[in-house]
């Protein structure tokens, strides 16, 4: 176990920023930072960093955490594996104490499908480089293909020689679990034969640098022999959200703020050796949203480089409708017949590749248009067709803007009327969204409540093209004062004013009488704790909120200390008011407590005078008891005094219900 002291020293080290920004690529946006999500697809960034609080919180799927949760849920780490994590990156040394057999038992069945993954890379390795069969037969194929031994090194190439179960064999002399070693995909069920035998092996990381998974690639010119098998799917593998390559590329498509996708472990491999080093293939099969996910987290431009044959064309052509959908800027490069990315750099170098990209990528839709449009000569059916294929790719891009400028290019380009595109293009969104309805709904709001105007809100018109705005998020009327005094103890609350008193003792002081009607339990939970934890004279943080045991109030303290906009420095001049997000907070506290704490009163007193007092009032009268009645009718008129110079005091004009 790793002691108290150390995770705590790591923790007060760890900084969000750096933490996500290992995984995530992020840019500054006011004093915050943000990125697209990594735990849910989405087009536009919701995935909010904030280094002040030193949290993260995404406003689409509600994660949020500080850097230990987000190892957790990004990773599948363990707490000490996120915190010896840190501590790695960090440079803190870690001294475990003993752990108990359980908790070594479930540490080595969390790591045992990595660990396992590994040592079978080493042995492949092991193979290639230092056997006879492996000298002659694969690594001279390696070098035939031009790698150098630092690329070989670099990922993890290897060989598994033509034995039956020459790794189960190894694997038994280290003690290794024949059973992990087929849920793995290493050998078969009965643990009988080697999966990979007689094959040059490709290793496949996952973006934390450890080994996922393998490609093996067989060199026999036998036809009945696939020419690559992969690794099954397993807990630590899951193909369509794994990238070849994704690994040593992710620091160069970020800094380049481009991703080149090839089909071939091969074509990887030889560019990367060239020092075009932001590339990754698909492994020859579809993309997948996952797969277009994962790019998307590091840029938005996306140039796909295929074979320049019929083959390498419909490749290039297949899957793209989904990295339109995820708002990828898609360009594509067809190579020369006879050349695929690999003879292309070994025979012309880098330098001429990058002048081939630069030069010959277009835009996928506009080459979409301009290759179909060669096969439609002649043939209005086949254009219709045509016409219909395009709209339907320009459709699923989320920006209405750049949908737009798509539809006036093809227009020209099809030589068909933009309106005419305009009402194709609204009757495909149209469906689209009538389909979301019907999905989210299930038996709510009915599908035909959606606008059928064609130029409705949301539907395209010949100069503007967008989706319907989200409505806005709900809000608890009844509540929302109470949640304002819960973020001032959360986020003010261990600051001190001018009199010496803290935030939280002022705040609860002032409204001791009024915490016992708090209408919303978790708000009431928040209140009464903060006030327990200063009648016990304990010390509290705004972090100790962040990492509360109770999962309710960690999520409620993220949420408080995290808002999907930014502060405008113009605010305070025009209104007067200074916001609680600005850059430096602590700046206006003050203002903000008493703000925040008389307009809670206010709710209160409005209620007492609306809804609570005149209810008694009634009741009294229809009692006939008069002296009751003549105290509640006091009570009503100093009710509305105080309320009355409260509201006049803060500005805040009290609409009768």
């Amino acid at each position: 176990m790793i002691p108290p002291k150390t995770i705590q020293d790591i923790l007060e080290a760890a900084r969000i920023e750096e933490v996500v920004g290992e995984f995530v690529t992020l840019r500054r946006r006011g004093v915050n930072l943000i990125g697209l999500c990594p735990f849910h697809g989405e087009k536009t960034p919701s995935f909010n960093v904030n280094p002040t609080r030193n949290i993260f919180k995404c406003f689409g799927c509600g994660k949020a955490g500080d850097p230990v949760t987000f190892l957790r849920e990004h990773e599948s780490m363990s707490f000490e594996d996120a915190i010896r994590w840190l501590g790695k990156k960090y440079r803190i040394e870690i001294e475990e104490v003993a752990r108990t057999p359980e908790q070594l038992a479930e540490q080595q069945l969390a790591d045992s499908l990595f660990i396992l993954n590994e040592f079978a890379q080493k042995h492949y390795t092991e193979q290639l480089l230092n056997t006879d069969e492996g000298k002659s037969v694969a690594l001279s194929y390696f070098k035939k293909r031009g790698l150098r031994d630092d690329t070989i090194q670099r990922f993890g190439l290897g060989y598994a020689p033509d034995t039956w179960d020459l790794l189960i064999q190894k694997a038994k002399q280290k003690g290794h679990s024949l059973t992990l070693l087929q849920k793995v995909g290493l050998c078969n069920a009965e643990a009988t034969r080697d999966f990979f035998r007689a094959r040059v092996i490709f290793t496949i990381h996952n973006l934390s640098g450890k080994v996922a998974a393998f490609a093996g690639r067989t060199l026999s010119s036998e036809k009945s022999i696939p020419k690559y098998i992969n690794s099954p799917e397993t807990a630590v593998y899951v193909k369509n959200k794994t990238l070849y390559g994704a690994f040593q590329a992710r620091n160069a498509i970020r800094k380049l703020d481009e991703c080149i996708l090839v089909e071939g472990y091969m074509d990887v491999i030889s560019l990367s050796q060239a020092g075009i080093e932001n590339v990754v293939a698909s492994s020859g099969t579809s993309l997948t949203d996952g797969q277009l996910q994962l790019i998307k987290r590091n840029t938005s431009n996306l140039t796909i480089l295929y074979d320049g044959d019929a083959a390498g064309i419909k490749a290039a052509l297949r899957g793209l409708d989904l990295a339109l959908e995820q708002d990828l800027n898609v360009r594509i490069a067809l190579l020369p017949d006879g050349h695929d990315p690999d003879t292309f750099v070994q025979e012309k170098g880098a330098d001429a590749l990058r002048d081939f990209l630069q030069s010959e990528s277009k835009d996928f839709i506009l080459f979409k248009t301009h290759l179909l449009l060669e096969e439609t000569k002649g043939d209005p059916i086949k254009k219709a067709a045509l016409v219909k294929d395009i709209v339907g790719s320009i459709a699923k891009i989320p920006d209405p803007i750049k949908r737009s400028l798509y539809q006036k290019e093809c227009s020209a380009l099809m030589h068909v009327d933009e309106n005419a595109l305009v009402q194709e293009l609204n009757k495909i969104i149209g469906g689209t969204l009538k389909k979301q309805a019907e999905k989210a709904n299930k038996g709510g709001q009915a599908a035909s409540d959606l606008p059928t105007d064609p130029y409705a809100e949301g539907f395209s018109t010949p100069t503007d093209v967008g989706f319907p705005a989200p409505p806005p998020p709900k809000t608890d009327k009844k509540s929302i004062h109470e949640r304002d005094i819960v973020r001032l103890l959360i986020q003010f609350g261990a600051n001190t004013l001018e009199q010496g008193e803290t935030v939280a003792s002022y705040v609860l002081h002032d409204l001791e009488d009024a915490l016992g009607s708090f209408e919303h339990p978790l708000y009431a939970k928040v209140a009464l704790e903060t006030l327990r934890l200063l009648q016990l004279e304990q010390p509290y943080t705004t972090q100790a909120f962040i990492q509360h045991p109770d999962e309710a109030i960690r999520s409620l303290s993220i949420d408080l200390l995290t808002e999907p906009w930014e502060y405008s420095p113009n605010w305070d001049l025009r209104v007067g008011y200074p916001l609680q997000n600005q850059p430096m907070p602590e700046l206006n506290f003050e203002a903000d407590m008493r703000y925040s704490v008389d307009a809670f009163k206010i709710s209160k007193l409005r209620k007492m005078c609306e809804e609570t007092n005149p209810a008694r009032i009634r009741e009294a009268s229809a009692e006939n008891n008069l002296e009751k009645l003549t105290d509640l009718l006091l009570l009503q008129q100093k009710i509305k005094e105080t309320l009355n110079k409260l509201a006049h005091d803060r500005n805040i004009v009290v609409f009768p219900k």
